[in-house]
């Protein structure tokens, strides 16, 4: 689920959530995402902190991520080895 604004924002269980970057007005959505995907951000920002302490995969520093992951493509989030692998388009 790509989601570049947070107001009004949803996810369903499982959904990876695509954000330019998070914020902790976005934790909410980490309580039912499958994993992340951002645009930006570092190790010990908000958005991987969390995904770590929900246990979800996260990959940080995607550029073009919002654009070139479209809502319900089937991806894979391998946060061990930093990919994020588009495996079916929308």
């Amino acid at each position: 689920r790509v989601v570049r604004d947070l107001a009004g924002a949803s996810i369903e269980p499982g959904e990876i959530l695509v954000a330019p970057t998070t914020d902790p007005g976005w934790t909410p959505l980490f309580l039912t995402a499958g994993g992340l995907v951002t645009e930006t951000g570092a190790v010990m920002a908000h958005g991987p902190t969390v995904a770590r302490e929900y246990g979800i995969p996260a990959v940080i520093c995607v550029p073009g991520a919002t654009e070139r992951i479209r809502t319900g493509q089937l991806i894979t989030v391998d946060g061990a080895a930093g990919t994020v692998t588009i495996e079916r388009p929308a």
